[in-house]
């Protein structure tokens, strides 16, 4: 549990997941091919690193998980409260689809979304056998993508609130997260009688706790548990990229996760 080494790869594992023998990980900077300023295991394109050096390093992270970067299902990610269903893995030639989680329950596809300072989130109904993953950057945790999440794992997949797990991974600190007025605003507007729980307010400038609002939102559920890292990805570059911290000249890292065969 925790900090992870495989294949020269180091990645970070949930307590409350690893428990129920859940393959999954948050996968650091070490380990790839890509150059600087993305050095080293950048999994996306869209920051201007070359598609070959991402195809291996997501071959790489999938090498931990007995599958290759073709079996994964992914989406563009847009900051949205959109949730996609699949129990197929994206085909190379198919466009990505638009959204900002991903569910399945077939354990031959792993669930793969990219980070840098927003929230990832794990989810497992350990009754079901149904995974997902959750982009929760502050537009996504206004929009309350966990709660879409949630609700489509129960609409399409029958899940029980009190059978799911849900874990929230290295991602950007409240310490570090400073929003101005117009953003504070909408986060007022998005937690009604509870924005003095997830803004700080310090010497004159105001923090979003994006971890403390996604808890929140959760906890409306009753699930079987919610777990938080608590590793804040502006303090530690040497592990993690940080759009923040590098001043958006950084990769990406992955989140993966994996239902049980």
């Amino acid at each position: 549990m925790g900090f992870q080494e495989e294949n020269g790869l180091r990645y970070f594992t949930l307590p409350s997941f690893e428990e129920n023998g859940i393959a999954h990980g948050f996968f650091t900077r070490l380990g790839g091919i890509s150059p600087k300023p993305w050095e080293s295991l950048n999994v996306a394109t869209s920051v201007g690193d070359s598609r070959a050096h991402v195809v291996e390093n997501r071959n790489r992270i999938m090498s931990i998980f007995e599958k290759n970067f073709d079996d994964v299902f992914d989406t563009w990610q847009i900051h949205s409260d959109i949730v996609h269903c699949s129990e197929s893995p994206r085909s190379i030639e198919k466009p990505h689809e638009k959204g900002d989680a991903v569910i399945t329950s077939n354990p031959t596809v792993a669930l793969m979304m990219v980070f840098a300072d927003c929230v990832p989130v794990l989810f497992y109904d350990t009754k079901k056998n149904v995974c997902a993953i959750a982009h929760a950057g502050w537009q996504g945790t206004v929009k309350h993508i966990v709660c879409r999440t949630v609700e489509k794992m129960q609409a399409e997949y029958g899940c029980a609130s009190e059978d799911i797990l849900a874990g929230i991974g290295p991602s950007i600190g409240v310490d570090h997260y400073e929003v101005g007025d117009s953003t504070k605003k909408i986060i007022e507007e998005s937690f009604p009688g509870e924005s003095e729980k997830v803004l700080q307010r310090r010497t004159g400038k105001v923090y979003f706790d994006m971890w403390q609002a996604n808890v929140l939102l959760l906890e409306r559920y009753g699930l079987k548990s919610i777990e938080v890292a608590g590793i804040c990805t502006a303090c530690d570059l040497q592990n993690w990229y940080s759009h923040r911290a590098e001043k958006g000249n950084t990769g990406r890292f992955a989140a993966v996760i994996n239902v049980k065969k």
